[in-house]
């Protein structure tokens, strides 16, 4: 890992935030990490974590505090890309749906993302097969790559062609996606109504974060943000789960359910963004709008909101409302294919991490306490819009890296003093992999099931 790489990744991260230059060399990186891929993994990790604590050093100094020093620690940086939580005396569940994964058709190869119950059946229907993996192999290999997807898509399910590099340069949904910024911001004209300010023991204390993020770039966004003070509520619908990460994503949180559909629950839910300082939310481009929430009713509701919104394929192009995931959009993008071609292998051989996930989330939260900061100075909501598909883009067109090496695991010290004691069982969690002025990453509360509080602040 490059020193030199990681400043790299950090202030193009910078840049895209519009953060002040003068202050983008000031992360220390410290330690190695390594995440081993033809791409820069974990320099982008380290940048990654570095923006979001820059955001903190900048906010501090803005509301008359002391900014302090922004260290990293890279060799941690790299390890909260992956799981932070170690369970002590149960297990997580496993990670994927048997049948999600990558499939070779015809004419290349196709991943097929089934975790979520409804994504899988409609993948089945598409398929005409019972759930087993080997007839769903069959099936596969019968059709060509971009229609199935297509027909996956079109049925409500989430799969995706694999692409190279340059096959996604020239794919309508990839020009697109070259063509946006970073992180799209549109400052608003409201006036903000929040007295929230700055605490002195923690950065963020007492802010209200309303997270409607579900695996896995938002839920990284809104857990950096409660470790250093910010008071999360998420939100999920009655029916979803992702049980093999919530362990792992809501430390810091409390979790509750709302039914969007009912008007009670609609009711709460504009009660909630009233008193809402940070929105985060990574519905579909129109989903929201579609609900009734619009950009334009949020700010009616809750004036001087800090809205920070996610999506997977970009916000132009012929995919800007396409479900999609970080494994999904490694394949899209070309970065599957090239380490399959760059490593002589014979399948897809992608990140080793869900790497875009997690940047995107340090940089959604980077985005959000900028927001923060802008807004002390002017008095001003402002909007944030990132996707994992630019985050992808980033990535593919910086420094690459050596594949050679084993990833970084956790040593004793690298584990915080004590058990977690969280819903799911007492678990070993990482220390966190920034620093500011000596300020590290605290939770206050444990990790929690999903709908285990109230929608109340």
């Amino acid at each position: 890992m490059s020193a030199d790489t990681a400043q790299h990744f950090l202030s193009s991260i910078w840049r895209g935030l519009h953060g002040p230059r003068a202050i983008a060399p000031g992360v220390e990186f410290v330690g190695s990490g390594v995440l081993p891929s033809i791409f820069a993994v974990e320099d982008l990790a380290a940048a990654a974590v570095g923006a979001a604590g820059l955001a903190v050093s900048e906010l501090l100094s803005a509301s008359g505090g002391r900014p302090g020093q922004v260290t990293v620690d890279r060799k941690l940086a790299s390890l909260w890309f992956g799981w932070s939580i170690q369970p002590v005396g149960w297990a997580l569940p496993a990670p994927w749906d048997p049948i999600a994964g990558d499939y070779e058709a015809l004419d290349g190869w196709i991943r097929l993302h089934t975790n979520a119950p409804h994504h899988r059946a409609a993948a089945l229907a598409v398929l005409g097969v019972l759930p087993e993996r080997e007839a769903v192999a069959r099936s596969v290999a019968a059709s060509k790559a971009e229609e199935l997807q297509d027909a996956v898509v079109r049925a409500g399910g989430c799969a995706a062609a694999m692409h190279s590099l340059q096959e996604w340069r020239i794919h309508p949904q990839g020009a697109a996606v070259t063509g946006e910024p970073l992180v799209h911001f549109d400052h608003c004209a409201d006036r903000n109504e929040s007295k929230w300010q700055p605490g002195s023991s923690q950065p963020l204390q007492g802010l209200r974060v309303l997270d409607l993020t579900r695996v896995l770039a938002g839920p990284v966004a809104t857990r950096f943000l409660a470790a250093f003070g910010a008071q999360v509520l998420r939100i999920d619908p009655p029916e979803w789960d992702e049980p093999a990460v919530v362990p792992d994503v809501t430390v810091g949180k409390r979790c509750a359910r709302l039914d969007l559909r009912t008007s009670p629950d609609r009711a709460v839910f504009e009660q909630l963004l009233q008193g809402t300082d940070v929105l985060v939310h990574g519905y579909r481009a129109d989903a929201l709008a579609a609900m009734g929430f619009g950009a334009d009713r949020r700010r009616e509701l809750r004036p001087g909101l800090i809205d920070i919104s996610l999506n997977a394929y970009g916000w132009s192009g012929p995919w800007r409302n396409r479900r999609g995931f970080d494994s999904l959009v490694q394949m899209s993008s070309g970065i599957a294919d090239e380490g399959m071609r760059q490593l002589a292998r014979g399948r897809p051989a992608p990140l080793p991490v869900q790497a875009l996930d997690h940047a995107t989330g340090y940089l959604m939260a980077a985005a959000a306490i900028r927001g923060l900061t802008e807004r002390l100075a002017t008095s001003r909501g402002q909007q944030a819009r990132l996707s994992l598909a630019r985050t992808a883009a980033l990535l593919i067109d910086g420094p690459r890296s050596d594949a050679d090496g084993r990833a970084v695991t956790a040593d004793e010290t690298d584990w915080r003093t004590g058990l977690e004691r969280t819903d799911f069982g007492p678990a070993r969690r990482l220390r966190g992999p920034v620093t500011i002025g000596g300020t590290g990453m605290e939770w206050d509360l444990p990790a929690a099931r999903l709908g285990s509080s109230p929608a109340v602040w």
